[in-house]
């Protein structure tokens, strides 16, 4: 009877065994990669820290460049009135990133794949250039070492990041070749993961990207020539389109589009109608100069109101004072079709560049065309990405036609205009172009406190304090305080 009883369980046995043998391959996962490589991590890199620049222009530019304003806004405070609070958004989400930026560098540095580690480098650089024109000095050259046990990483010089940024730009153009394919694949900006007739038009457009960002950069510090070897390397880009290309058109802009398919969908993809629109309105500083204009954009960018028997375009005061409250639906705002709009993850547009060389050409730069030219480009440019059609005469009209006569800096003042409504969702660049040149030239409400001044920077994160007092304290004393009126290096 023993016997019979130790049948069933022996055959229970057998049975278990054959049922786990083969249970590591029935249970893998085909789809998932089995080792980390730089395709696997670029695309969600590419997603996500552009998601975060987004927010960032709907969330703080539009509203301090005077884009839009909220409808109500007691209590004095507010982006509109020039109150900037110590900002931690962009620091925490980019730092978070530029680990990642890192991790692909040093995989691909190991793998020998050099067109990944230059799109590395042009992400370092892109998003770098961002925080220390937000912050002014911030942790660079010991940042992301935290794996080497260094969690109170020193702040650099912006001085000395700026030239470590250009640097990386330079690297960059000369590792890209166009003649590989991403081996690995992975990307979503300009899907060069392949070859096409034995050359690569994605990792060309990477270049082009890699030069623009440079021409963008070297702008910037403009005022800093003699520090910073800048109308030299402004010319060596100039003069050798082949070596150092840029964008050309819009097929080169560097512009995230979003898929729509989960999870990359657009960040406002479920935003609720009062948090997209019923908070805030456009002005009457943006909106009003494109009705001068019949600007075709509003119909891409705003919704309109009733006006009498009229549906018309209509914005609001900035720095309005604070026992003004707008009715909800009074005002234009964002379109819905905004929501979902695949081109809004926008980092730097054909437009931009256009603008960058019509003011080179004013300052005596060959750009290879006149100022004018350069000007109206952009403005076609623009148009263009937002899927408009440019009006018949728009450019010949009083308030956009191009005064090629007139002064230096009236020149300037036109472009910098045009360059503003070009920014457009392009994260903090109008605002770190308006430090710059001083325009646009931006009404000042009558709501906004005479000791408030337009801001020059974003104070550093409070938690700083407790997490690096000692770094902080430093680089606070290096840039002669932590208001947001104190001025970065490139604007002194």
């Amino acid at each position: 009877m023993l016997k019979k009883a130790y049948i069933p369980f022996l055959f229970l046995l057998a049975v278990l065994a054959s049922c786990t043998s083969g249970f590591e391959e029935l249970n893998t996962d085909p789809n998932r990669p089995k080792e980390i490589t730089p395709g696997v991590m670029l695309g969600q890199l590419q997603y996500q820290i552009v998601n975060s620049t987004v927010n960032a222009s709907r969330n703080f530019t539009h509203e301090l460049m005077q884009v839009d304003a909220p409808r109500a806004s007691a209590g004095g405070g507010g982006l509109h009135r020039y109150i900037v609070n110590p900002g931690s958004g962009v620091w925490n989400n980019f730092y978070s990133y530029l680990n990642d930026i890192e991790d692909i560098y040093l995989i691909a540095d190991r793998l020998n794949e050099n067109n990944y580690k230059a799109i590395s480098l042009i992400y370092k650089t892109w998003a770098y250039s961002i925080l220390t024109d937000l912050y002014g000095d911030v942790p660079y050259s010991q940042a992301t070492k935290a794996i080497e046990g260094n969690f109170k990483p020193a702040f650099d010089k912006q001085k000395d990041i700026y030239i470590e940024l250009l640097k990386n730009l330079e690297t960059a153009n000369g590792l890209l070749d166009d003649t590989r394919a991403l081996t690995y694949g992975g990307d979503m900006l300009y899907s060069a993961n392949a070859l096409s007739g034995g050359k690569n038009p994605g990792i060309l457009k990477w270049k082009k990207f890699c030069n623009s960002l440079r021409l963008r950069l070297l702008l910037r510090i403009s005022k800093r020539e003699g520090e910073v070897n800048v109308k030299e390397q402004i010319n060596v880009i100039l003069a050798d389109p082949a070596a150092n290309p840029v964008f050309t058109s819009n097929a080169d802009e560097a512009i995230f589009r979003y898929p729509g398919t989960f999870p990359f969908f657009n960040p406002f993809y479920n935003a609720r109608q009062v948090d997209w629109r019923d908070g805030n309105y456009y002005t009457k500083f943006f909106m009003g100069r494109m009705n001068q204009l019949n600007d075709p954009r509003r119909a891409a960018w705003a919704t309109q109101v009733k006006s009498g028997t009229s549906e018309v375009f209509q914005g609001i005061e900035s720095g309005y004072p604070t026992t003004t409250e707008y009715a909800v639906g009074s005002n234009s705002s964002y379109s819905d079709a905004l929501k979902t709009l695949p081109q809004l993850g926008v980092m730097m547009t054909w437009a931009e560049v256009e603008f960058i060389k019509a003011e080179l050409a004013v300052k005596g730069y060959n750009t290879g065309s006149t100022a004018e030219k350069h000007y109206e480009s952009g403005i076609a440019a623009s148009m263009t990405q937002w899927g408009v059609t440019m009006p018949a005469g728009f450019l010949e009209q009083p308030g956009i036609a191009y005064n090629a006569s007139a002064t230096a800096d009236k020149q300037l003042e036109q472009i910098m205009l045009q360059k503003y409504y070009a920014y457009f969702f392009v994260d903090y660049q109008s605002w770190f172009e308006k430090r710059r040149t001083g325009y646009p030239v931006l009404p000042r409400g009558t709501g906004i406190p005479s000791e408030n001044t337009f801001p020059s920077r974003v104070p550093y994160p409070t938690y700083l304090q407790s997490l690096n007092p000692e770094a902080l304290a430093g680089a606070v004393a290096s840039m002669g305080g932590d208001d947001s009126d104190i001025k970065v290096w490139w604007d002194k």
